[in-house]
C-alpha cells in the first residue's frame, strides 16, 4: 500500500489541475515545453533519429523546425489529457467534431458491427473518448493495461466517463465472440510497436523496415466486418475533428495482408503532411527484422 502513496498523490495533483481551463493549462504547456526540450531533453535523441530516419530527404534545419513543433504539441498533448478527468461532455463535443460518424451509425442502426482503427496521431484520446459520444453502438477500445495499477486503474477511468468499454489486448479475440450478437465498434490503435510474441509482418513504412501488428487484419477477414480509419485532423489548438474514412468496406474480399498495407499508406501519408502531431518519442523502430 505505501508503494502506491506516491501515485496517489500525483492523481490528487493531476485532477486538482485538470479543474482549471484549458486556456490555463496551455500556459503550463508553454513551460513545459521549454523544459523538455530545452533543459531536460526528454527523449531528444529518439525523436531527432526517428525524425531523420523518416525524412531522409529534409535538411537538417527541417528536421529541428519539425522536432520544436512536436514537443510543442507534445506538451499541450498532455495537459489535454490530463483535463479529461473533468472535462464536460458539452466541452469535449466543442472542441471535438466529427465528420462521417452516420456512416458509421448506419451499420449499428441495420444491427451489424464494425472495426475503427487510428493512431497515437493528434489528440487520439479525446478521439476516443468522444467516440461513446457520437457512435449508437457499443464501443470497445483495445488498450495495453499500464504496470502502474493505480494509474492504470485512472486510465480505466478518465476513458470510459462517456460510455466506452476498455479491452486489454489478449482479451480481444474473447471480447469479439461474446459480444457477436450486438452491434459493436472495436477500436485499433495499429502503428505502436507489436510484441515478439503477437503476430505481425514487416513492411517498408516511413522509409524503414517497421513491424506491423495484424490483428485487426485477421479479425476483419474472419468476421468481414467494415472498417473504418478514425482520421484526427488538428483545427488548432484545443479543437480537432474527427473524420470517419472507410478503410475495407468489404474485407472477405481482400488477400492476405492488403489491408494491413491499406492501413500503413494512409497513416504514412497523414504523417507526412503534418508530422508534429504522431507520437515520435515511441521508440518504434527498436526492434528490427535481423534481430
Amino acid at each position: 500500500m505505501l508503494k502506491r502513496v506516491p501515485s496517489y498523490i500525483g492523481l490528487f495533483f493531476i485532477y486538482a489541475l485538470s479543474l482549471l481551463p484549458l486556456e490555463v493549462l496551455y500556459l503550463f504547456a508553454t513551460l513545459l515545453y521549454w523544459m523538455l526540450y530545452y533543459v531536460f531533453g526528454y527523449r531528444r535523441a529518439v525523436v531527432s533519429n526517428n525524425l531523420k530516419n523518416s525524412f531522409p530527404e529534409k535538411s537538417a534545419e527541417e528536421i529541428s523546425s519539425i522536432e520544436k513543433r512536436y514537443y510543442k504539441y507534445l506538451s499541450a498533448l498532455i495537459f489535454e489529457i490530463i483535463k479529461m478527468s473533468t472535462i464536460s461532455r458539452a466541452e469535449l463535443q466543442r472542441r471535438f467534431k466529427f465528420k462521417n460518424i452516420e456512416q458509421i451509425n448506419g451499420y449499428f442502426e441495420r444491427g451489424e458491427s464494425v472495426l475503427a482503427c487510428s493512431a497515437h496521431y493528434g489528440n487520439w484520446e479525446w478521439g476516443t473518448l468522444s467516440i461513446g459520444l457520437s457512435s449508437k453502438g457499443i464501443n470497445y477500445a483495445i488498450y495495453k493495461p499500464l504496470s502502474n495499477k493505480v494509474f492504470d486503474r485512472w486510465f480505466n477511468h478518465i476513458r470510459t466517463r462517456f460510455g466506452n468499454r476498455l479491452i486489454a489486448m489478449r482479451q480481444t479475440y474473447r471480447a469479439i465472440s461474446e459480444s457477436k450478437n450486438t452491434p459493436t465498434l472495436f477500436l485499433f490503435g495499429n502503428d505502436q510497436a507489436p510484441p515478439h510474441q503477437e503476430s505481425h509482418q514487416w513492411r517498408t513504412f516511413l522509409n524503414q523496415q517497421t513491424s506491423i501488428q495484424l490483428g485487426m487484419e485477421k479479425i476483419a477477414i474472419k468476421t468481414n466486418r467494415p472498417i473504418f480509419y478514425l482520421k484526427v485532423n488538428v483545427i488548432k489548438r484545443g479543437y480537432y475533428e474527427l473524420e470517419c474514412v472507410p478503410l475495407c468496406l468489404h474485407p472477405d474480399q481482400f488477400s492476405q495482408h492488403e489491408i494491413t498495407e491499406l492501413h500503413a499508406r494512409l497513416l504514412e501519408k497523414l504523417i507526412q503532411e503534418q508530422p508534429e502531431y504522431w507520437l515520435w518519442s515511441h521508440k518504434r523502430w527498436k526492434h528490427q527484422p535481423t534481430q
